[in-house]
């Protein structure tokens, strides 16, 4: 798990594979997923082994996660809102598919 150098901005509640966790204001998707477990965003859609966010910044398309209902959005260019529904991919998505 990452630890932040400095003290984090008030936190807001967002839901990650059905768990309430704390994010902090003005964090991606990818970085409150993980400063909140070590565990992958996706898995590949031939291995199914997991992948994680790598370079934080739109170019490797590695964070691929459903966000509110959406599927294949780059999580390191999402930043959090409250309320908002996280889920982890799992193998292939296409877009539109809600399942």
């Amino acid at each position: 798990m990452l630890k932040r150098r400095h003290s984090a901005a008030p936190g807001i509640i967002i839901e990650i594979d059905g768990a309430q966790v704390e994010a902090a204001q003005g964090d991606t998707v990818a970085a409150a997923v993980l400063a909140h477990s070590d565990s992958a965003t996706r898995a590949t859609p031939v291995s199914g082994s997991g992948r994680a966010p790598y370079c934080m910044m739109g170019v490797c398309f590695e964070c691929l996660m459903e966000i509110d209902g959406i599927p294949n959005r780059q999580a390191c260019m999402v930043t959090v809102a409250p309320g908002m529904r996280v889920a982890r991919q799992l193998g292939s998505r296409k877009l539109g598919d809600r399942t």
